[in-house]
């Protein structure tokens, strides 16, 4: 009779190999057009939300709390500048890796 425990390890090892020859697999593929468009659409995002946020917080802000400087201006800069230190970040942990 069979072990159960013996069929259980083998099984787990067959599962293990094949996601490590899939993650082995995907690293050595050389970046396709549709890898460098996402790359782009993400770096592109992460810099147009917070500056859009900084804008809908500034409008807001400038309606309620009337100021000599320009709260909208003034946030627009703010998350724009996140959101071009967020692109870098991205970049810069997930595009480090490529030879």
């Amino acid at each position: 009779m069979a072990d159960p425990l013996d069929e259980n390890s083998s099984r787990m090892l067959r599962e293990v190999g094949a996601k490590q020859n899939r993650i082995l697999r995907a690293r050595n593929e050389k970046d396709t057009f549709w890898s460098a468009l996402g790359v782009l659409g993400v770096v592109g995002w992460s810099v147009v939300l917070p500056t859009l946020l900084g804008v809908a917080l500034g409008i807001f802000l400038g309606r309620h709390w009337p100021a000599r400087v320009s709260w909208t201006l003034t946030l627009l800069f703010v998350g724009l500048v996140l959101g071009c230190f967020n692109a870098w970040i991205h970049l810069r942990i997930n595009g480090g890796d490529r030879k």
